[in-house]
């Protein structure tokens, strides 16, 4: 039994500029100077395919008219559906000549590009907990040597690697999880709303300020917990819901990707690995039916309001009211999600290593932060920042909005080489890591070996000039004909080393088509 799956990330970087007025050309600054120079996007900018994009329609069996939208749901190209057939138009040069998105695609199969006014970095799918946090860490590789070669240009701009700016906004750090289309929706949003509302105390980044705009002094658990505004919905910028209903796999339709938009940010590999593991977990108990009644048991009264207190109490003992009458704290909650995972898992089949790494870290984790707080210190990243908040307060008779605490709270998220805090604490011993950072140094480069990621970066390594327009399902090459080819990528466990490895290293790309094609 395993806890694999294809698991993607999504990270909206915060942006500091000498022009805090205009985010937007700051961010293309940064997203156009990788896409020109940086070591995983050696060729250029690749255009990004938007004909597979459907933002609209939703779980729940409707879809949202395109005037009802709001135009931070409009994710697609409205004036270039999906063509019914490989060959694709070649644009004319005057198409080619006009403005368009600052966007690439990487070497590593991910997705640079500017979404509404942050860089995002779109990790590749990777199959698995453990490879989504090499990703995601691959990211901020790629952040820093984006910022370092702005800098070179004559422009400065700062990345944050964090979910709020303190003053209202707030901007998301997503998952996404391909889940097998059998399982009932309504199961899913059964399951995952106790899931959700008490998951930060394992994976918070943790946050100075209470209230969106950090109208209150205070510390809390998670940076994304006060703007959840609703239990269910399509929203992701507004109204923002704890399980959203966007049913848009890119993929084959037996699965289903389930789209997270309430996680926060993470720094430290074993916050997200309890992020994306320990989801991952309960949505195989979901697949192979396990423990429905108990699930049952959990569901909790009023989960939009109880998402902001469990944030709110760092000494993780509030009482959740439950809608059978009971109550239950956060941690108790998911200790019962661990034990039920691991009961069902074992009970099924053995398990592979990262299973067991994962389930044996929720168990310790929940155990640590039941008896002493600071001993998760290195794994948790909420606990070690709060450890260092309270000795700065307790050495300075500081308060919450104090303006030294507050910065410091920035700072933990700097991506700047030797500005960042927990640059330091790494440095230091004091953050237990899952991946060196020659690992991590690769992974901004090479893609996974295991999924579709892997043709989609090959191909744009291998063949300079070649592969001109790329998505999550599809692969647009230029092989000098009339027409560019569009190769369908659907399902995202084909592409991958052990069945194209030989092919990607042919000798020009109508090689390597002519090789797939034998």
């Amino acid at each position: 039994m395993t806890v694999k799956r294809v698991i993607g990330t999504e990270t909206e970087f915060g942006i500091l500029s000498t022009d805090p007025i205009n985010p937007i050309r700051y961010s293309t600054y940064i997203v156009d100077a990788y896409a020109s120079a940086g070591e995983a996007s050696p060729n250029g900018p690749i255009r990004w395919d938007y004909r597979g994009e459907d933002p609209l329609n939703d779980a729940r069996g409707f879809r949202i008219e395109r005037a009802s939208a709001d135009p931070s749901q409009l994710t697609d190209d409205p004036d270039r559906p999906a063509p019914s057939a490989m060959s694709v138009r070649r644009p004319s040069d005057a198409e080619l000549d006009m403005p368009r998105a600052s966007n690439t695609v990487l070497t590593n199969g991910a997705r640079l590009y500017v979404d509404h006014a942050h860089p995002e970095y779109s990790g590749p799918e990777t199959l698995g907990p453990l490879d989504a946090v090499l990703y995601d860490r691959a990211g901020e590789h790629i952040a820093r040597d984006a910022m370092n070669l702005l800098y070179e240009q004559g422009t400065e701009a700062t990345l944050y690697k964090n979910n709020v700016d303190g003053k209202g906004a707030t901007y998301g750090s997503h998952e996404n999880y391909l889940v097998n289309r059998s399982v009932d929706f309504d199961d899913l949003v059964s399951a995952l709303v106790p899931f959700f509302v008490t998951r930060p105390v394992l994976c918070g980044a943790g946050r100075v300020g209470l209230g969106q705009r950090s109208q209150e002094p205070g510390y809390q658990i998670s940076q994304r917990a006060d703007y959840v505004e609703n239990d269910i919905g399509l929203e992701t910028t507004f109204n923002r819901p704890i399980i959203n209903t966007r049913d848009e796999p890119h993929a084959l339709r037996q699965w289903r990707r389930l789209h997270v938009i309430g996680g926060d940010a993470n720094l430290f590999d074993y916050s997200n690995f309890l992020k994306v593991g320990t989801t991952s977990a309960v949505l195989w108990l979901l697949e192979n039916g396990g423990a429905d009644l108990e699930l049952d048991s959990l569901a909790i009264a009023d989960p939009v309001w109880q998402t902001a207190e469990v944030s709110y109490d760092t000494s993780l003992k509030h009482e959740i009211a439950l809608r059978d009458g009971s109550s239950a704290t956060a941690l108790q909650i998911q200790s019962h999600y661990a034990r039920m995972c691991r009961t069902a898992m074992t009970k099924a089949g053995s398990l592979d290593p990262e299973t067991e790494l994962l389930l044996d870290t929720w168990d310790l984790v929940i155990e640590q932060l039941s008896t002493d707080i600071y001993s998760a210190a290195g794994q948790v990243e909420w606990v070690a920042k709060m450890q260092m908040l309270e000795a700065m307060r307790s050495r300075g008779g500081l308060a919450w909005n104090d303006p030294k605490i507050v910065a410091f709270d920035l700072q933990w998220h700097d991506l700047r080489a030797g500005r960042s805090i927990v640059d330091r604490l790494d440095a230091a011993g004091r953050v237990d890591r899952l991946f060196t950072p020659e690992q991590v140094r690769q992974a901004a480069t090479a893609p996974p070996e295991n999924t579709r990621a892997f043709v989609r970066g090959s191909l744009i390594k291998n063949y300079p000039g070649k592969v001109f327009a790329a998505s999550w399902d599809s692969i647009t090459v230029d092989t000098g004909e009339e027409s560019l080819l569009r190769i369908p990528t659907l399902n995202p466990l084909t592409g991958t080393k052990e069945l194209v490895g030989e092919a990607v290293s042919s000798p020009s790309i109508t090689d390597f088509l002519n090789t797939l094609r034998s």
